[in-house]
């Protein structure tokens, strides 16, 4: 079981969740500081946290499921955990359901209004796995749903919406979409000659380039306008600055004609970003603010 176990947390990338969570936790501080003037509680963090484990692996082991087919033809993921024969397909929905049963108990636990928003949050875990099957906007699809993160944390630990909320959702959700065309340049001719849909398929290596290009440079207005919407001072906007070069940097990496350092530029610049960001975000409100 153990063994099982480990093989799962592998096929699913579990180390990736160092993309979102950081992003949670950034949507739950910013979200009590805004909206209630405090901290979100520790148990609040707590049950923050068991939903975003119990929804990724959830999300991830859906999509390996639904993709099963897929992956087996791709000579990328051919060797993944389900179409290599390590997993039965059985024993991943079992995961499946444990995880959300996780993210249920969790949601349970926190602002009441979170129940109540849990099947709009559970239509994007499933449905997006499905989109690269009719519509290249499914990289856009993927981002809309990572960001659920951070709004959901913020509505977890306030029951309500705001700007800085729907502002952060969006910024998160390009950031996402944005590296994620990256990564999906390393399947430009499969998904071509398979029929599946992705905006590399759609309009070549260099011009999906320039598309996370733009959605980056989004990306980068949206973390600066964090900084004169909420009251985050000058050291959450120097995390934000050194957050936007590590985002250009990754595009530096990754060029029409080489795409040698994808992985680099996917796991090791966007990881390092979320996790700086966060960490500055810290810094600022136990500094600055005294808390």
């Amino acid at each position: 079981m153990i063994r099982k176990l480990r093989i799962i947390l592998e096929m699913i990338k579990f180390e990736h969740t160092v993309f979102a969570l950081p992003f949670a936790y950034m949507g739950a501080l910013l979200g009590a500081l805004v909206m209630e003037d405090r901290l979100p509680s520790w148990a609040e963090i707590g049950w923050i946290s068991l939903a975003m484990f119990g929804a990724r692996s959830a999300a991830m082991s859906l999509n390996r499921v639904i993709d099963k087919a897929i992956d087996l033809r791709n000579p990328r993921t051919k060797n993944r955990a389900l179409p290599a024969g390590l997993l039965k397909s059985a024993e991943v929905l079992l995961f499946i359901v444990v995880s959300f049963g996780l993210l249920i108990l969790a949601a349970a636990n926190l602002d009441p209004i979170t129940m109540k928003l849990m099947p709009i949050a559970v239509f994007f875990l499933v449905i997006y796995s499905y989109t690269k099957r009719f519509t290249w906007l499914c990289h856009i699809v993927l981002g809309l749903t990572i960001a659920l993160s951070p709004l959901g944390a913020w509505v977890a630990v306030t029951g309500q919406f705001d700007a800085v909320a729907w502002l952060l959702y969006g910024t998160v959700a390009l950031w996402i979409a944005g590296f994620d065309i990256i990564y999906a340049t390393q399947d430009f001719e499969y998904d071509r000659n398979a029929g599946l849909y992705s905006i590399p398929a759609r309009f070549g290596i260099a011009g999906a380039l320039w598309i996370a290009r733009s959605l980056h440079i989004i990306t980068a207005v949206g973390f600066v306008a964090l900084f004169w919407m909420t009251q985050l001072s000058w050291l959450y906007l120097f995390g934000a600055l050194l957050s936007i070069a590590l985002l250009f940097y990754q595009h530096y990496l990754v060029k029409p004609t080489d795409l040698s350092r994808v992985q680099t530029a996917f796991f090791g610049m966007n990881g390092t970003l979320s996790v700086v960001l966060f960490l500055f975000t810290i810094a600022d409100l136990a500094v600055l603010s005294q808390w």
